[in-house]
């Protein structure tokens, strides 16, 4: 009886996490009108923006797995904290309940930090200061720990810096996602 228990607690917390990060894109929509900055302005469907998507994950990984490897005790923190956390929220979830958070979240998060504060900013203040700016929004919005702030808000940076070169908001949506999805699975399915 109590694995049905955690099995819809198990199914409610994806549910949530598909209504807050899908919610994201209605706040994106809203926020984008009141400024003046359309949230799709910058999307492009292409298989080149996936292509490009996919193989900007791969950096990301990289430099997460080389971390892994550190004997730095902040770092050695974030990884407890972060596998911790998201054993807590997704152990029960199936391979495609992931995949729908992370790609949700990769949209959501995207849409909104990238699509219209980094665009609308980049405005106002130019490129770096819009890529900074919302890296820095993005970063705090990920709250863990100072660690995962700062974390989090690297890699804003770097998901900003392909927006500016790619100019296709496609490639850090999927980049986002793929990096969100592989590193939901490893640390749930480490065990």
């Amino acid at each position: 009886m109590a694995s049905g228990k955690q099995r819809i607690s198990g199914y409610r917390m994806v549910y949530l996490a598909l209504v807050f990060e899908g919610g994201l894109v209605g706040i994106a929509l809203g926020l984008g009108w009141l400024l003046d900055t359309p949230a799709f302005a910058q999307f492009q469907l292409s298989w080149r923006g996936v292509s490009q998507g996919v193989l900007a994950t791969l950096p990301i990984l990289l430099l997460v797995l080389c971390a892994g490897f550190l004997e730095y005790p902040p770092v050695k923190d974030l990884f407890r904290l972060s596998r911790a956390h998201i054993i807590r929220l997704f152990s029960d979830a199936s391979l495609l309940d992931l995949a729908l958070v992370a790609g949700v979240a990769g949209l959501g998060e995207e849409v909104l930090f990238r699509g219209v504060i980094q665009m609308s900013l980049a405005v106002h203040f130019g490129p770096l200061a819009g890529v900074l700016i919302a890296a820095l929004l993005f970063g705090l919005v990920h709250s863990l720990s100072l660690a995962y702030v700062i974390s989090a808000t690297l890699i804003g940076i770097y998901l900003g810096c392909l927006l500016l070169i790619c100019d296709n908001l496609l490639v850090p949506i999927i980049t986002h996602g793929l990096y969100d999805f592989i590193v939901l699975v490893v640390l749930i399915r480490r065990d």
